[in-house]
């Protein structure tokens, strides 16, 4: 027996999530129970690198949310959009990437969505599919549907145009490319980050030009990175990955600041917030690694992951699986020592012997668990050493 649309729209909301209409929202549910067809609810995901983040897991539970009410989830990768770049809270524009690049990224977008989503409701679809096939005369008709007033809404580009700062025709082309995605698979709902708003409010407009009942816009919370700034992207390098092995996803979570704790929880767990409150940071963190870790792995694998996190971060024991690195002798002196930094730089913990030196005069190098003061340090070598860069990187040279 389904829910009723009351009981549908709840669980629909949680997590801070925004509908716009909510009232349009509620009206398409009902008729969905009535006919008894089922909404087509589409996300769009843009290939930028390999891996998922938990970020993209984020609308990729809200899809999964709907598709447990009996509802197709339309994943569209945008092969084709993702040439333009989505303009959206950028400052400048976006590089453009080639096709081999985006077909490299998209090779595991699939296998890693279906971790989250039901298969036999999903609808994979690639938006090259029709955009690479409109004519010039098509793209003509779309730009007529849109004003440049309208494009001049955005704060990202009022902000540019008010800086003088270049915004390219390309980057105008993005939301109207994304709208015409859900003119392409008739879609009821879209869902987006908060920072999409603009693009899927778009998307309801274009839709009402070719004759479609507008789609309505579910809008969920954008995580923060691990840098503790900006949003979670893996072009910003400061995301945590759908299939990061378990001690280091574990370590992750429990490296975000204490204000993100809410929102990590409320968007990728189901932990009651009002648990979380009456904990410390330190507890309500450790108990949220541990959900995200389960969720995306298993009981097991959270377990492990929070003993091994425990044996290195709070007995300050050694990890138990370190990789081993074969010294070359020839960095050995006859005194039987080896320059510090020639060992880091030999570790592959470091980039170069700037890196090096940097980090240890940060404090964030440790020899058989003592910390490194000086960088002209020559340390004897009688391998096994335990070297540590930071709190999560070791190897043990030989």
């Amino acid at each position: 027996m389904k829910p009723s649309t009351a009981k549908a729209l709840e669980t629909i909301e949680r997590g801070r999530t925004q509908i716009v209409p909510r009232e349009e929202l509620a009206g398409k549910l009902e008729r969905s129970q009535t006919t008894g067809k089922p909404l087509r609810v589409k996300l769009g995901i843009d290939p930028s690198a390999t891996d998922l983040t938990l970020g993209n897991a984020v609308p990729l539970r809200k899809m999964r949310q709907f598709q447990d009410l009996g509802h197709v989830g339309v994943l569209v990768v945008g092969d084709f959009t993702r040439r333009i770049g989505d303009p959206s809270g950028r400052s400048a524009t976006r590089p453009m990437i080639t096709t081999a690049e985006i077909q490299r990224f998209m090779a595991t977008y699939e296998e890693q969505a279906f971790g989250i989503l039901d298969p036999k409701r999903t609808e994979v679809r690639y938006n090259s599919e029709w955009l690479s096939r409109l004519t010039f005369a098509d793209v003509i008709g779309l730009a007529s549907k849109y004003t440049v007033a309208r494009m001049l809404e955005r704060d990202d580009f009022a902000k540019r145009f008010a800086q003088e700062r270049p915004i390219t025709v390309l980057e105008f082309l993005y939301p109207l490319a994304q709208a015409y995605d859900s003119v392409a698979v008739q879609a009821d709902v879209e869902l987006g980050g908060e920072d999409q708003r603009f693009n899927l409010l778009a998307g309801r407009e274009i839709q009402r030009e070719y004759g479609q009942d507008p789609q309505v816009a579910v809008l969920v919370p954008i995580l923060v990175g691990t840098d503790g700034t900006q949003k979670m992207s893996k072009s910003f390098n400061n995301y945590i990955a759908v299939r990061e092995e378990p001690a280091k996803m574990f370590g992750l979570v429990m490296s975000i600041r204490d204000e993100a704790i809410p929102d990590y929880a409320d968007s990728l767990t189901q932990i009651p917030l009002e648990e979380l409150a009456h904990l410390s940071p330190r507890d309500a963190k450790r108990r949220l690694a541990w959900e995200v870790v389960r969720t995306f792995h298993s009981p097991s694998a959270a377990d492990a992951a929070q003993e091994e996190f425990d044996r290195v971060f709070v007995l300050h024991e050694r990890p138990s699986d370190v990789p081993r690195v074969e010294i070359d002798r020839a960095l050995v002196k006859a005194n039987g020592a080896i320059w510090v930094v020639d060992l880091l730089e030999a570790s592959g913990l470091v980039k170069s012997r700037a890196e090096a030196r940097r980090l240890i005069t940060q404090g964030g190098v440790r020899i058989c668990g003592e910390r490194v003061a000086q960088e002209d340090l020559d340390v004897p070598f009688a391998p096994p050493l335990l070297i540590q860069v930071g709190k999560r990187l070791f190897a043990e040279a030989i």
